[in-house]
């Protein structure tokens, strides 16, 4: 296959099962670990990586609003296709959806498992240079235990030489035409009970290279896996940052303010370049202070026609991404508004919700305070808003390197 220069990929995230083995009342793509959805944070470290152009998930049909719920405010999150009676013909479902919904089909394909929510951007970008330089590709790991085969009474038949094994992960990484030409002949064979996409082009004769996975990839099955994965979520980790962030603006004519992402009525609005939200361009710079990389004005100039009047959820949104890109969490976010008017106790809830909506972070991780400056001050006089935000994330210790 030749290499082609900025491919697109699209990812497709397998989340039609009913993963029943997990238990809980819920499928387990849709039970929280760290107060996050499994397939939420999964769709999130494939919509935020760089190199991947769209995500369709395949769902079960009964989960439409759901996913609905699961993936809002995700950017590159295309409108779901709904899976069969088997992972092979729910692929397949994704693959025709794409085809269907493209005038211009996607140059590569990456296929993951909804349960993995624990891939490393730098899995996905090797999964990516995998499938431009082979027409399939799937992410191995070296079996470490000794391997027996046993016979039906459960005797040992013989020990297999574990030098030539390998585990396999996903996502695996496919030409987009070929995986989807292997999938239509098996289906038109009635071949159903293939068990993932590399079997399927195998099953076709197609050649499956092999690239390095991680064995922090793991899938989530059983009880025991959701439960560890609820205590790891933070504890793998390990680089706790905190940002803070401040801003002001002042008054001027309008009947509403943007404070936290709710339009509070107001005898005056906000004069900015944007919609002078004050308390989301605190927390902005907050998630970027933590990540030492520069602050709102460094990324959304406002010498730049493009962010005039915009709405600041993109600046708190982009910041977000920043985060995840790295591989991060964020553990807790807090703004405190100071003015003398309006009340913000009234729109307390609604501003936490909205912070949480836009951030993704859950609701008992977000606070918002409001105070005066005893009417000493331009926010004591009246004459505008101030902002204070800080903002605690987690990031891998390996992100150290960056710098």
């Amino acid at each position: 296959m030749s290499e082609v220069a900025n491919p697109s990929c699209v990812a497709i995230i397998v989340a039609a099962g009913r993963g029943t083995r997990a238990g809980g009342p819920l499928p387990k793509q849709y039970q929280a670990i760290g107060g996050e959805p499994v397939l939420r944070r999964t769709l999130r470290l494939f919509a935020t990586h760089p190199q991947i152009t769209a995500v369709l998930a395949v769902i079960h049909s009964d989960d439409s609003v759901r996913f609905a719920d699961t993936a809002r405010d995700l950017p590159k999150i295309l409108a779901p296709a709904f899976g069969g009676a088997t992972r092979q013909a729910s692929v397949r479902a994704g693959l025709e959806a794409l085809a269907a919904a493209s005038c211009t089909s996607p140059d590569l394909v990456l296929v993951h498992d909804a349960a993995r929510p624990y891939t490393s951007p730098d899995l996905i970008a090797r999964a990516v240079a995998a499938a431009q330089a082979a027409d399939a590709a799937i992410p191995v790991l070296p079996v470490t235990d000794t391997v027996k085969r046993v016979d039906a009474a459960g005797i040992v038949a013989e020990t297999l030489d574990r030098a030539a094994l390998r585990t396999v992960q996903t996502p695996q990484a496919f030409r987009f035409d070929a995986l989807r030409a292997a999938h239509a002949a098996a289906a038109a064979a009635g071949v159903e009970t293939l068990t993932d996409d590399a079997a399927v082009m195998e099953w076709a004769g197609q050649p499956v290279a092999t690239f390095e996975g991680e064995s922090t990839n793991v899938k989530l099955t059983t009880p025991e896996d959701m439960t560890r994965a609820a205590g790891a979520s933070f504890a793998d980790l390990g680089d706790v940052r905190t940002g803070t962030g401040f801003d002001v603006h002042a008054f001027g004519p309008g009947d509403h303010v943007m404070l936290g992402g709710v339009a509070v009525p107001h005898s005056a609005g906000l004069v900015g370049h944007s919609d002078a939200d004050v308390g989301l361009h605190a927390l902005t710079d907050a998630l970027l202070g933590a990540l030492c990389d520069g602050d709102i004005g460094a990324h959304f100039p406002p010498s730049d026609p493009q962010w005039k009047g915009a709405s600041s959820d993109r600046f708190l949104a982009h910041a977000v991404e920043k985060v995840t890109a790295r591989g991060g969490r964020i553990a807790h976010l807090d703004l405190t508004l100071i003015c003398e008017a309006p009340k913000v106790g009234p729109h307390r809830d609604a501003i936490r919700a909205a912070i949480s909506l836009i951030t993704g972070v859950p609701l008992a991780r977000v606070s918002v305070k409001a105070t005066t400056t005893e009417k000493l001050g331009f926010t004591g006089r009246r004459e505008g808003i101030a902002a204070m935000a800080s903002a605690t994330i987690r990031l891998p210790f390996a992100d150290e390197a960056e710098g």
